[in-house]
């Protein structure tokens, strides 16, 4: 963790990627590593401004408001300042699509989407190393540590905004994921519908578990090609719940090839003996309306040579 820093007074001028954005929320990028509480403790004590006036943490900005940053001492932990070149080159040649509004990355497996917990350098921290002058790099949305495929991130915050809502509309945005199960997934289960619930252990692990009290979530499935003792199936999240195509395809008899978490040990044990070395489940596919052009974009992730090598080994059945 770095030493306390203290932050010059700063003036800043709303533009339009943020206007509408609420004063808390909007503080909460420009002083990085500050707790909500501090940052509501000093606009109550109106060292925050706007246009001079006292304002409240709910108010919405507009566009040309000028913003009175105070110099407050906050705990920077993580900083990144550089890259391992490795990781450059494998973030670089994993863009899929970029332009001044977003780009798309094909995250490998293994890197987590952001650092925390015990993680420092994240995709997103890399990233912003690797692009200096994006200065508001975001996640629109997140995989797991392990889950490999397309991670969107945009580069202004209405590009932000505008994907948040195609997510939470459940429109807009068409997602699909490849996975390869243990056994033979039914034809005639197309779909899952059950609810789910996050839970944590005593050691800190987060689980997820099909549970009555939980969240409603549906996850449409379809058979794409069948081999001895395994299935590759085509998976479309409808809803967007923690590990959901994981908790899903388990709770539907057939879980996903090297899901530590949820699959048996009897089925970890046989895949890898037969070579498997990672989870199985890869975000292949978006379709989206650019939200900014309106030009339909439509991006596919290729797997890895993890991935593709163990479906060849595999024998293919009719």
């Amino acid at each position: 963790m770095a030493e306390n820093s203290k932050r010059a007074v700063q003036f800043e001028e709303v533009s339009s990627d943020y206007a509408g954005q609420r004063l808390d929320n909007f503080l909460m990028t420009r002083i990085k590593g500050a707790p909500k509480s501090l940052i509501y403790r000093v606009i109550r004590k109106g060292e925050v401004r706007v246009n001079k006036g006292r304002i409240k943490p709910d108010y919405r900005l507009n566009e040309g408001d000028i913003v009175r940053i105070p110099p407050v001492r906050v705990k920077e932990a993580n900083v990144v300042e550089s890259v391992p070149d490795r990781l450059v080159k494998d973030i670089e040649q994993a863009i899929l699509y970029e332009d001044d509004h977003l780009l798309a990355v094909n995250k490998p497996t293994g890197l987590a989407v952001h650092g925390g917990s015990g993680i420092t350098l994240g995709l997103i921290e890399a990233l912003r190393v690797i692009r200096p002058h994006a200065k508001r790099l975001e996640l629109v949305h997140r995989l797991d540590r392990d889950t490999s495929g397309i991670i969107l991130v945009a580069k202004k915050r209405a590009t932000l905004v505008a994907l948040h809502k195609m997510l939470q509309n459940k429109s807009g945005i068409q997602k699909r994921y490849s996975a390869l199960v243990y056994g033979n997934w039914p034809k005639q289960m197309n779909e899952v519908k059950a609810p789910l619930k996050k839970n944590e252990l005593s050691s800190g692990e987060r689980i997820v578990r099909v549970a009555a009290d939980g969240k409603a979530s549906h996850t449409r499935f379809k058979p794409e090609r069948r081999y001895q003792g395994y299935t590759l199936v085509s998976a479309e999240p409808v809803t967007g719940r923690t590990h959901q195509i994981r908790v899903h395809a388990q709770f539907g008899g057939h879980s996903i090839v090297g899901d530590d978490k949820y699959a048996n040990d009897s089925e970890l044990k046989l895949s890898k003996s037969q070579g498997a070395k990672r989870l199985f489940l890869h975000a292949k596919s978006l379709v989206f309306k650019h939200p900014a052009t309106d030009e339909k974009l439509s991006l596919t992730a290729p797997w890895d040579d993890n991935f593709e090598r163990f479906l060849s080994s595999l024998t293919p059945e009719n």
